[in-house]
């Protein structure tokens, strides 16, 4: 095995390393779905019955004020006729990006498969209820957390980290129905959906959806 070397920067061992190790389905263009919807999820159920760890985690990536991208990953809440939804607090750096550019972009990458899905649009709020909704389903410790109302802040001192966590808790522990206003639920409500799935002889199958006025448009891409 090639160890790594600080003098090409790792480039023989990064190479040496082995890809497109998974196995996917064969896949007929034909007969796919008219709706990326309906293809999404047969292709994450896929992934679940290969027992991909958390095949609902997604990358989300934005833009900020300044032009500048960041990317993290986020788990997928829910997918429908209004796009695919996932929760951000407004005080976040995800939370700012998205309301100095409400556009988005999603990657899922299931390797045992060999597939990806990539999802482009802008990104719309779901509204007061479905936040509140989303909110109270989530773990105690998550939204104790989401309480403080400081995530992506410079952290100092740990102490002070506990202590803010504590004050969550109390105050969650007199109000178990508390949300926060800055707790949103969002979707990307997307314009583009691209499925890709690798071959090691790099003939890699590709789709791509394109909204149009009455629906989607279908289209074959070159690897």
């Amino acid at each position: 095995m090639t160890t790594w070397s600080p003098v090409d920067g790792g480039r023989s061992y990064l190479r040496a390393l082995p890809v497109l190790q998974g196995s996917g389905p064969p896949v007929d263009t034909e007969t796919v779905p008219a709706d990326p919807v309906a293809l999404f999820a047969s292709w994450l159920q896929d992934a679940v019955t290969a027992g991909v760890p958390e095949p609902h985690a997604m990358t989300l990536s934005t833009v900020d004020a300044r032009g500048l991208p960041r990317a993290r990953m986020l788990i997928l809440k829910a997918v429908d006729e209004q796009g695919w939804h996932f929760a951000v607090s407004a005080v976040s750096q995800k939370g700012r990006d998205l309301a100095a550019c409400p556009a988005a972009a999603l990657t899922f990458y299931w390797p045992a498969l060999v597939r990806q899905v990539r999802i482009t649009g802008a990104v719309i709020e779901d509204g007061t209820a479905a936040s509140a909704e989303d909110f109270r389903a989530r773990p105690i410790g998550s939204r104790a957390m989401a309480l403080t109302l400081r995530q992506s802040q410079p952290l100092v001192d740990p102490a002070e980290l506990d202590a803010e966590i504590d004050k969550a808790q109390r105050k969650l522990d007199e109000d178990p129905g508390l949300v926060p206003d800055e707790w949103k639920s969002c979707a990307v409500a997307p314009g583009e959906v691209e499925f890709w799935q690798g071959s090691p002889d790099r003939r890699h199958w590709r789709l791509s959806y394109q909204r149009i006025e009455n629906g989607w448009d279908r289209t074959r891409l070159w690897p």
